[in-house]
């Protein structure tokens, strides 16, 4: 995904202009944040207000943006950007770009960009292959421009050949592996678990816990993110995963959460097991509600199965195990014992003394425990970042 990244679309007077309104969608469903410049001839192609409704931002054409006079800042649109892409960019475009000639708004916010600029290229074959093309193509190349080569097919003069504007998903993608760090996770099977789990009481109560499964969910998506095939064993949780190639497996009590581990964490690289298990359950839940009929009610609890022993007692060589710890005193030496005794490799600790940190809030503060009494404490932050924090951490184990 582009959580979070700016990207500035650039459009020009061509007729492959109507694809900027697909590759505005492709970036959009990426969850990128778009604002597009138009110039005043690639209006006469598409519309302004089309690709203001699908950027969900205003698109700018000129440096006078309404009847009042209002500036359109392009030195502020250059430095907001995380990546300028001219897409399409014409043959009269391209010359603008190597001599510098300010003659509208797309061109003074290339010159104010502080963030890498592509260009995908559009137009004729004759023009394409002309030699002043190509020279400021290659000029642009040297000076740190990437340069989006176009395909070969019919063209709108009705020649066939190389000109075609590159396809909007195939331009996503590009944008989306470019801000995607080069993984160890890819390709790496990752075991997650998270969430509460539910022990039933009778049909309708249950013992849980207040865990909102998004640390979860947070960490499932990451690894997507990262190239990994993931799989989410899951307790009761309205969160909801945005990458389509997870696979879930949704649970209720702990002994259906261990079935599912014991199923794949045999053939997984990676477990992180995040999950908040309840540790006991009632030993014979009732078939049928239970009516309130005296002042006390005794339940006989027993022992849930210990998930995170059970993999720690199965871990091969070339796994890497993860486990969490929520402390309320002697947070460390406590963590450190349950380190050891459930062969992890690292255990991601916090307490419920740290203000922001713990169930329903959106930031954490953890400290890591790793092999020979290594720990790393860090400050309070977003749980998105401590998902990142963890995702580094585990990556360095196979590098």
């Amino acid at each position: 995904m582009l959580s979070g990244k700016k990207i500035v679309l650039g459009v020009t007077g061509s007729i492959a202009a109507y694809k900027s309104a697909y590759l505005i969608r492709a970036l959009i469903k990426l969850e990128a944040e778009v604002k597009v410049i138009m110039t005043s001839a690639s209006c006469d192609f598409i519309a302004p207000l089309t690709l203001a409704t699908l950027s969900k931002n205003p698109v700018a054409i000129d440096f006078i943006k309404n009847d009042e006079g209002e500036w359109e800042n392009h030195v502020e649109l250059g430095l907001w950007a995380d990546l300028m892409i001219i897409a399409p960019c014409s043959a009269n475009t391209l010359s603008k770009l190597t001599s510098g000639n300010c003659d509208n708004l797309l061109i003074a916010t290339y010159l104010s960009a502080r963030c890498p600029v592509w260009i995908a290229p559009a137009m004729d074959l004759d023009m394409f292959t002309h030699f002043s093309t190509t020279s400021n193509l290659n000029l642009l190349k040297q000076k740190g421009v990437r340069v989006i080569e176009p395909t070969s097919g019919e063209l709108a003069s009705g020649l066939e050949g190389k000109g075609r504007m590159e396809e909007p998903e195939e331009i996503a993608t590009l944008i989306h592996d470019f801000f995607t760090p080069k993984s160890n996770l890819r390709n790496k099977t990752v075991l997650i678990t998270g969430g509460p789990t539910y022990e039933p009481i009778d049909p309708v109560r249950f013992i849980g816990n207040n865990s909102s499964g998004k640390t979860g969910v947070l960490l499932a998506d990451a690894c997507a993110e990262r190239g990994a095939n993931v799989i989410l064993v899951t307790g009761p949780t309205k969160q909801v995963v945005k990458n389509d190639s997870i696979s879930i497996i949704s649970i209720r009590t702990a002994e259906e959460m261990l079935t599912a581990v014991q199923k794949h964490w045999g053939n997984s690289d990676v477990g992180i097991f995040s999950a908040a298990v309840s540790d006991y359950r009632p030993e014979h839940p009732a078939d049928q509600k239970i009516k309130k009929k005296t002042d006390h009610l005794s339940l006989n609890l027993i022992k849930n199965p210990d998930i995170l022993s059970w993999a720690g007692n199965q871990k091969k060589e070339n796994q890497f195990l993860t486990g969490f710890a929520l402390e309320t005193n002697n947070e460390i030496e406590n963590a450190r014992g349950k380190f050891i005794r459930k062969n992890l490799d690292l255990l991601v600790l916090n307490s419920l003394r740290d203000e922001g940190a713990g169930f329903g809030y959106d930031t954490n503060k953890v400290s890591f425990l790793l092999h020979d009494n290594k720990i790393i404490n860090f400050e309070l932050k977003d749980k998105r970042q401590v998902v990142e924090d963890i995702l580094d951490q585990i990556e360095e184990y196979f590098k």
